[in-house]
């Protein structure tokens, strides 16, 4: 009976100093991260139309961070700045869910949430008749960079129904970000991947080119090398032929 007492005290004393047992995902492990990438590409890989040109989505270390940075607010409202507070990337989308108790915390839960938006968004009128922009930003076929972040909030979510009361609230981060000029999310004009290069699997494009969209390999590739070619070039013709050059 004392033994009993004993540990009921000290489990009363734990909740008051607001020590709480859940233990959520950092945003380096493993098994977090294919989570989050592995329902991103469920969810674009099952689109209806198929898409021409939707990316399989990676994982984004800075995304991330930028993710945790702002869940660790406790605040369930998008960030101002999301996009100026990245290191590299300019154009960042958000996706923000929060829920009560930590213990059902799961990203697949999580995104479920997201997804089922769907059946509020009519694509070929491209309009919503409730919400649905996590959905179509989950689904954007140009953001094929993600990082995302659970924080525990022990004194509560603000901006929600549990905001006295531990929560928890996730953050996705999206490269380039979706939900952009009123644009549809996706192509549908032809079959999955027609408006792609590289391979094909499960509908999603394996490459980070789409037709009339940004070649990442050549920003990162082909343009410094053709800036380096254009300098031994110029230098070859000044070394070579001297009276091509003309100075005032």
């Amino acid at each position: 009976m004392g033994s009993t007492a004993g540990m009921l005290l000290w489990a009363w004393i734990l909740l008051d100093l607001g020590v709480c047992s859940v233990s959520l995902p950092e945003i380096t492990d493993r098994s977090f991260i294919d989570e989050c990438v592995r329902e991103h590409n469920r969810a674009r890989s099952a689109v209806t139309p198929p898409a021409s040109n939707m990316l399989t989505m990676t994982w984004d270390e800075d995304l991330a961070r930028t993710a945790r940075a702002w869940a660790e607010r406790c605040v369930f409202k998008h960030s101002p700045d999301v996009s100026r507070v990245h290191p590299l990337l300019s154009s960042v989308g958000e996706n923000i869910w929060a829920g009560y108790p930590p213990s059902d915390f799961a990203v697949t839960s999580a995104m479920k949430d997201w997804v089922n938006e769907k059946q509020h968004y009519g694509y070929e009128s491209n309009s919503c008749n409730k919400v649905c922009g996590h959905y179509t930003q989950v689904v954007w076929a140009n953001s094929h960079k993600v990082g995302c972040a659970a924080q525990l909030c022990l004194s509560g979510v603000t901006n929600t129904k549990f905001a006295t009361k531990e929560g928890v609230i996730f953050v996705c981060n999206y490269a380039p970000m979706g939900n952009v000029n009123r644009r549809r999310p996706y192509d549908s004009l032809g079959a999955a991947c027609s408006g792609c290069e590289g391979t094909c699997v499960d509908n999603l494009c394996n490459s980070n080119y789409v037709a009339g969209g940004t070649n990442y390999v050549a920003i990162l590739i082909v343009r410094p090398l053709g800036v380096i070619f254009t300098f031994i070039t110029a230098y070859a013709v000044r070394h070579f032929y001297p009276d091509v050059f003309c100075y005032e």
